[in-house]
């Protein structure tokens, strides 16, 4: 008899003790993605030697470029599933005085997925890297 008074309590102990663990997955969160959509095949295009605008085609407006000078363009791929881990790649372009790509250094988050496990994933707002002439020749 006793123990039937010790139920409830043993319910809302247990709920207080597991409250944030346990509603978090019931929240809802947005897919967050930041900085630069970066693809394989752009940085398969990436190559020492090319000039300045060769690179803003292929990979599009850097993300920050150098503050003393502008030798250095910086791409960065952040993503965040709902209840995901954070993964972010980086990508530093060093230019020389004549605007001509001398190195490209890649860093990554620790932990984070590579740039394919990235573009893989399901996010609920992806971009549409299909031109309308490719949905019209797809019947």
């Amino acid at each position: 008899m006793q123990y039937r008074k010790l139920i409830p309590l043993i319910i809302v102990s247990t709920m207080i003790l597991t409250g944030c663990s346990f509603t978090d997955r019931l929240v809802y969160r947005p897919d967050i993605n930041q900085g630069n959509y970066i693809t394989q095949e752009a940085i398969e295009l990436l190559k020492v030697g090319q000039t300045k605008e060769q690179v803003a085609f292929i990979m599009g407006s850097p993300m920050l470029t150098s503050s003393f000078g502008g030798n250095v363009w910086y791409y960065v791929f952040r993503q965040q599933p709902q209840h995901g881990k954070v993964s972010q790649i980086n990508y530093a372009i060093y230019f020389d005085n004549r605007g001509v790509v001398t190195d490209i250094k890649t860093s990554t988050l620790e932990g984070s997925l590579s740039l394919e496990e990235m573009n893989q994933q399901h996010i609920s707002d992806p971009i549409n890297t299909d031109s309308d002439d490719d949905q019209d020749n797809n019947p």
